[in-house]
């Protein structure tokens, strides 16, 4: 079909009105990088974790609140207070850093994600709706990569 003298694409018409802005804004969002949405979703559930081994240290050291916390409120199967609360300061530190940093993302989201699992299931099984949110962070990871802005990026491409 020719208008102006120009031929016209057989596509659908843009739509006009609130219909319109609704796809021009759609639009807008299939261009934001996946990069940037890996970023915040490393960066925010690390901050989570990483407060939280905040409160179960003092300087160096394991408080002897982390160790009554696993005992008296945590209360987790199969393990003694101590090790438990020794392993997830540890772990609530170091994958947090990996996680920032984009080092080994993948595993380090997959530890977070089993901790995850594990506080759902054992410790706070009511907090469902915040632990959803941080395992489709880690799914995310997992699934997609840490992207661009990332140490595993960076090695990979050295690699190739």
């Amino acid at each position: 079909m020719l208008t102006s003298g120009r031929a016209r694409s057989a596509g659908p018409m843009p739509a006009k009105g609130f219909a319109g802005m609704a796809q021009r804004l759609i639009g807008l969002f299939d261009h934001l990088p996946y990069s940037l949405l890996a970023l915040a979703a490393r960066i925010f559930p690390a901050a989570v974790f990483w407060q939280s081994g905040q409160t179960k240290v003092d300087g160096w050291h394991l408080s002897d609140s982390a160790v009554d916390l696993f005992r008296d409120e945590y209360k987790l199967p199969l393990i003694d207070p101590s090790i438990a609360a020794h392993l997830a300061a540890f772990a609530e530190h170091f994958f947090p850093i990996l996680l920032v940093l984009g080092l080994a993302s993948r595993f380090a989201a997959l530890a977070l994600l089993f901790m995850t699992l594990v506080i759902e299931v054992f410790v706070y099984p009511d907090a469902w709706p915040t632990h959803g949110v941080w395992a489709t962070c880690f799914l995310v990871i997992i699934a997609r990569g840490p992207g661009i802005f990332s140490l595993d990026h960076l090695i990979a491409r050295r690699s190739r």
